[in-house]
């Protein structure tokens, strides 16, 4: 076998021989995309180059102050030339947002306000957002994450906060809270930063009736992003967590750059691998 079809057969070999599901009509409403923030230091344009070479057809944006793709302030600052920026995505369907906002106060909102907008004329439905950081007090991050939701109810969009290590969501029984005490209120799972963080005995089955966006990588105990195959992220296992809930949503490649990788290769390798198992 070739590298690619070894690396397929370890990865599949950890779904534990549970049946592969989603392979019905229903199924097939999930997507499998790639997360622009795989390749951060390059413009847009670039990025949309490297997606359409390795044959995705679906793309979720990152919408940063520091980042070189499109940032909030740029959005409000004109909602209709970041639209027109996001339709002209050489052919590639944007599934979802991830907005990271450094605004304080009310300017935040209206530069979330304008993300919303424009989810909602690019027929986008998710927006993903961070949690506060660790120390915020618990009621401060939910009526933030209550204004959020309002706002994006107004355009038909739905926000979750994304799995990640040193913010509230790092704890998968915070995360539960936070969902159930903002109603409408979801979560972009990433399991690498269950795996590698500080609760990886924790359970995440109970996170699945939340998950609007999910995010992929292979990872390690110690390691938060490994080659594929060499971590234990059960990518079999997750997607049939998934079909019990109903998820609909983008299963979306985030692999960043590793030294001495071929970092087309690992992403090649993990579209292919969620590919297979749909």
């Amino acid at each position: 076998m070739n590298d690619v079809a070894v690396l397929l057969r370890a990865c599949t070999l950890k779904i534990e021989h549970e049946p592969a599901v989603f392979r019905d009509g229903r199924s097939r409403a999930v997507l499998v995309s790639a997360s622009t923030e795989c390749f951060a230091d390059l413009s847009l344009p670039n990025t949309l180059e490297r997606f359409v070479d390795l044959e995705f057809s679906h793309i979720d944006l990152s919408i940063s102050e520091k980042g070189h793709h499109l940032r909030p302030s740029q959005v409000a600052e004109d909602v209709d030339q970041a639209i027109d920026l996001c339709r002209n995505t050489s052919r590639l369907n944007v599934v979802a947002y991830n907005v990271e906002i450094e605004a304080q106060g009310e300017e935040h909102y209206r530069q979330f306000d304008a993300c919303c907008r424009l989810a909602k004329a690019t027929k986008v439905v998710s927006i993903t957002v961070p949690s506060a950081e660790l120390g915020t007090p618990f009621n401060e991050e939910v009526e933030h994450l209550r204004r959020l939701v309002s706002i994006a109810s107004v355009e038909g969009v739905l926000v979750s906060m994304r799995s990640q290590i040193d913010r509230l969501s790092q704890d998968p029984d915070t995360v539960v809270v936070l969902c159930d005490n903002v109603k409408g209120l979801g979560l972009t799972f990433d399991p690498s930063h269950y795996i590698c963080g500080p609760y990886p005995k924790k359970n995440v089955d109970q996170l699945m009736k939340y998950v609007y966006h999910v995010l992929l990588r292979d990872t390690s105990d110690s390691e938060l992003q490994v080659r594929i195959g060499q971590g234990k992220v059960e990518y079999g296992r997750l997607i049939n967590q998934l079909s019990k809930v109903n998820y609909q949503g983008a299963l979306s490649v985030s692999i960043t750059e590793m030294p001495e990788v071929d970092h087309f290769a690992e992403m090649r390798k993990m579209r292919l691998l969620l590919e297979s198992l749909l």
